[in-house]
């Protein structure tokens, strides 16, 4: 009986293996939302780690979470590194590009729970009386991560979580 219980156990193993060998390199996740307010009203709410817990929908998951904000005061070199509990984990964000009014770019690396690395950016696009803001993270997908995978999409992962983040970026900029 234990034998075939774990000549099923390996077979279950096998066939995860496989199926996480064929998903891609690489991951994106990317949401959208149009805000009725200029680029620029928007830009500070991204380029400036202070306003990101106006809108991040990570930044109430541990109330007693430590945060710091070094390098430069904002855009390129700004660097903000939280550490929290379980659900907030640890990490490092830092703004790599920063185009007024139209893009920003930040390296993204998680320590806690599951170290990794990627970047995170930002675009906004005028439409009108209204800005298109475009929010995706992406890249590389190591083997247990593709793993990880083969039960959740890093979209059905993280893409609730981008709406909300949009969402509330879309009521501090609509305020202005």
């Amino acid at each position: 009986m234990i034998k075939q219980l774990l000549i099923v156990l390996v077979v279950i193993i096998a066939i995860v293996c496989i199926r996480a060998a064929t998903r891609p390199d690489t991951f994106r996740v990317e949401r959208s939302i149009t805000i009725k307010a200029p680029p620029a009203n928007i830009f500070g709410l991204i380029n400036d780690f202070h306003n990101f817990g106006k809108w991040s929908p990570w930044e109430h998951l541990d109330p007693n979470m430590e945060r710091s904000i070094t390098g430069a005061p904002t855009g390129k070199g700004a660097v903000y590194q939280w550490s929290g509990n379980s659900k907030a984990g640890a990490g490092r964000m830092e703004i790599l590009e920063s185009t007024p009014s139209s893009r920003v770019l930040m390296s993204l690396d998680f320590l806690k729970p599951i170290k990794s690395s990627s970047q995170a950016e930002y675009t906004l696009t005028p439409q009108g009386d209204s800005t298109k803001v475009t929010w995706a993270m992406y890249g590389p997908s190591p083997f247990v991560s593709k793993i990880m995978q083969v039960f959740v999409t890093m979209d059905k992962l993280i893409g609730g979580d981008f709406e909300k983040g949009l969402a509330a970026m879309k009521t501090e900029a609509e305020k202005a």
